[in-house]
Order: structure tokens, then C-alpha cells, then sequence
């Protein structure tokens, strides 16, 4: 069983983009420039957009972060977004997910800019991302496809089971891991809480990828022998042990389930760290140029 280290290779990832920046500013270029919105208090969000922030230092772009508190209105916000839209001198824009109820996610990613969309979810994105043409790909996915092909896993002609079908994760991992290409050319099959007896599907899987958000409910009788597995789920769980009282624990239930596997991530420290990463390599690709001309 080898472990998919996800925080190393977030690090080979950052390294490997903060030496292309300090060549951009050595030739006298730009650094990319990533905007952040933040909407409310939410602990996990707003460590999550700092963690963000601090990545962005490390790897020498800039960056802005804009919060506001949980009643600011739909108008407001959409006013903002479509001020950056016309800003030149920011390359990437994010809005931190979710968001208060009284705001309208789908309408938020509507107005977004496509060619500044460095989460992948606008409709453009998404439709380039189905059809093969150049898209910024959704972080996660981004980060997963990643880690196949950095540990050179085979993927052609495998079998890939996908349990969650979220527009974040599942669908389009799915996706990504049909298309023709490296990673990918597999045949994919999409589970989800409405699919009957899900063990006799998660067993035919070479490649099971898991993102439901339930805490260890893959077992090790519903992964076969030599499987790869991936884990994307990142649940806070109980746990008095810890000094703060919880831990992480993923979908996949580790400990048994690991010494079945060819290579299986960890949770913490298996997709977790690359989403990050792979938001920063879209906004590098963003300010390059290179997706949407």
C-alpha cells in the first residue's frame, strides 16, 4: 500500500509556481492577482479564504480579500463582482462558498467574469471543461486528476467508481476521468445516496473516489483487492483525545480499509492540501493568459 501524499505534492505544486512568478517579476512582469470575497463569519470558510491568502503570499502573488458581514444584499455583492470584472490588474476571483440563504449562488456565478473564474464553476467553464476545450477545472477534481498523474497511476480502461455526484467533486471528476486523455480514458460509473446495494458497485472499482461528507461509511467489504482509493470527504468528528476536542476523519474508513489498496489517500493530508494549490495554478494560468484569451 503507498500512501498518495497530497501535502507533498501540494508543496512540489507551490514550489514549482512561486519559481515561475519570481521569473515573471525577473523579466518585469506582473504577479497574479487573486481576489477573494468572503461573506460572513463562518469559522471553516474563513480559514479556509486565509489559508488562501497566506498560500498566495508564499508563492509571490498578490492578493485582496473583501468581507463582508452576513447581511450584505445580492445587489451589493453582484456590484462588487462586476467592479473586478472590469479591474485589469486582478487576474482571479473566488467567492467563498456557501453563502446566506438570502443570496442566490447561481445568479453570483452568472455574473462572475468566466475568463476570471479560477474555481472552474461558472457555466462557461463547466461547458468547456464537458466538451474539451480549455476551461479552468474545479479545484478538487484539479487536485485529484493531479495526484494520478504525478504517481503515475494507470487509469486507461480502469474502472472508476465515483460516489457523490456534487457540481464541486463528483460530476465533474467524473467527467475528467472519462475523457481521453492522461489521466483519464476510464470507464465511469457515478454513485450516489438513491443507488441500490452501493457495496456491489464499490467493489468493481479499480479507482474508487469518495465525496459525500459521511464519515467512514466505505468499509473495507465494499473495497476490493489492489484497489486505489481516493477520499475527499473532511468531516469534524468527536473526538476527546484532542486537545480541541474533534478531528477529521474521512469518508473511507482507514484503518481497515487501507491494507486492501494499491495506494489510498489519507485524511488529513490527501486531496485536502492540493485544492488550494490548483486554485493558485488556475489563477497563474489566469493571469498567463492561457485558458481564455
Amino acid at each position: 500500500m503507498i500512501l498518495l501524499d497530497g501535502k507533498k505534492t501540494s508543496e512540489a505544486i507551490q514550489s514549482e509556481i512561486a519559481a515561475e512568478v519570481a521569473q515573471i517579476k525577473a523579466e518585469g512582469g506582473k504577479a497574479p492577482h487573486l481576489a477573494a470575497i468572503l461573506v460572513g463569519n463562518d469559522g471553516g470558510s474563513m480559514t479556509y479564504v486565509n489559508n488562501k491568502v497566506l498560500a498566495c503570499e508564499r508563492v509571490g502573488f498578490e492578493s485582496t480579500l473583501i468581507h463582508y458581514d452576513t447581511e450584505v444584499t445580492e445587489e451589493e455583492l453582484l456590484a462588487k463582482i462586476k467592479e473586478i470584472n472590469q479591474d485589469d490588474t486582478v487576474d482571479g476571483l473566488i467567492v467563498q462558498l456557501p453563502l446566506p440563504k438570502h443570496i442566490n449562488a447561481n445568479r453570483v456565478l452568472e455574473v462572475m467574469d468566466y475568463k476570471k473564474d479560477v474555481d472552474g464553476f461558472h457555466p462557461v467553464n463547466v461547458g468547456h471543461m464537458v466538451v474539451g476545450l480549455p476551461s479552468y477545472l474545479p479545484a478538487t477534481p484539479y487536485g485529484i486528476m493531479e495526484l494520478l498523474d504525478r504517481y503515475k497511476i494507470e487509469t486507461k480502461g480502469k474502472h472508476c467508481v465515483v460516489v457523490g455526484r456534487s457540481n464541486i467533486v463528483g460530476l465533474p471528476v467524473s467527467i475528467l476521468m472519462s475523457k481521453c486523455t492522461f489521466p483519464g480514458d476510464a470507464t465511469v460509473t457515478i454513485c450516489h445516496r438513491h443507488t441500490v446495494d452501493l457495496a456491489s458497485h464499490t467493489r468493481q472499482a479499480d479507482i474508487l473516489i469518495v465525496a459525500v461528507g459521511q464519515p467512514l461509511m466505505i468499509k473495507a467489504d465494499m473495497v476490493k483487492e489492489g484497489a486505489v482509493v481516493i477520499d475527499v470527504g473532511t468531516t469534524r468528528v468527536p473526538d476527546a483525545t484532542r486537545e480541541r476536542g474533534w478531528r477529521l476523519r474521512g469518508d473511507v474508513d482507514f484503518d481497515n480499509v487501507a491494507s486492501k489498496c494499491s495506494y489510498i489517500t489519507p485524511v488529513p493530508g490527501g486531496v485536502g492540501p492540493l485544492t488550494i494549490s490548483m486554485l493558485l495554478k488556475n489563477t497563474l494560468r489566469a493571469a498567463k493568459k492561457e485558458v481564455h484569451a
